[in-house]
């Protein structure tokens, strides 16, 4: 049986959490998609020094599990005299996870894009930064705004990783609940709903956006 007293009783705990995980979301939002829009474009590029590195770092992230990426800037970095906070460690370990997925949907957009697109663009005297951000990339994110969106609502739900390092997240807050309370079913079903208060409306921003964009084009 839920107990909505707990909500009341500890909503600060739950409210601070929830506002830590939007600041971490959306922090590891922009830099995952800035990220990984680099990457993207070096996998496409000509200059195999560029593909190398954009393949690589795409193959090598998405196969090993965000804990241990989260890990290794909490635990690792500390050895080479950087240390990070719990906050800190999450939201980059989250950044540099989710970037490899964003590239990877990128990537498939851009080719998405007819190649006389991006001839035409040079043809016109763009280089090939130019093109590629005025022409080729604008066609492409509208071609990968569901992918995109899966994207950012994983990367909500994935922010819980916080939780094991101390990034003050809402997970963090319910264990923090739960163990206060003792009332484990209540602690961890309000944690969800936050969540949902988080991603419902996103899902909801981007078949609405999908349609738009679907219309103008």
């Amino acid at each position: 049986m839920v107990d909505f007293s707990i909500l009341v009783d500890y909503f600060p705990y739950y409210l601070e959490g929830f506002l830590n995980t939007i600041l971490a979301s959306v922090l590891a939002l922009i830099g995952s998609f800035v990220f990984g829009a680099i990457l993207a474009v070096f996998r496409i590029t000509g200059v195999k020094p560029l593909q190398w590195i954009g393949t690589a770092y795409v193959e090598f992230v998405r196969n090993i599990p965000l804990l241990l990426i989260v890990f290794f800037f909490w635990y690792a970095l500390p050895t080479f005299g950087m240390r990070l906070d719990g906050f800190q460690a999450g939201t980059v370990g989250l950044t540099v996870y989710t970037a490899a997925f964003i590239a990877e949907a990128i990537r498939a957009g851009i080719q998405s894009v007819p190649k006389g697109q991006m001839e035409a663009a040079r043809s016109s005297g763009m280089t090939y930064v130019q093109a590629m951000i005025h022409v080729v990339l604008p066609q492409a994110i509208k071609l990968v705004i569901p992918p995109l969106s899966n994207q950012f609502i994983n990367l909500i739900k994935n922010s819980s990783v916080l939780t094991v390092v101390a990034g003050l997240d809402l997970m963090y807050f319910a264990d923090k609940v739960n163990g206060d309370s003792y009332a484990t079913v209540s602690a961890y079903v309000f944690a969800g709903l936050f969540y949902l208060v988080l991603t419902l409306p996103m899902s909801y921003g981007s078949h609405v956006l999908e349609r738009r964009l679907a219309k103008s084009s």
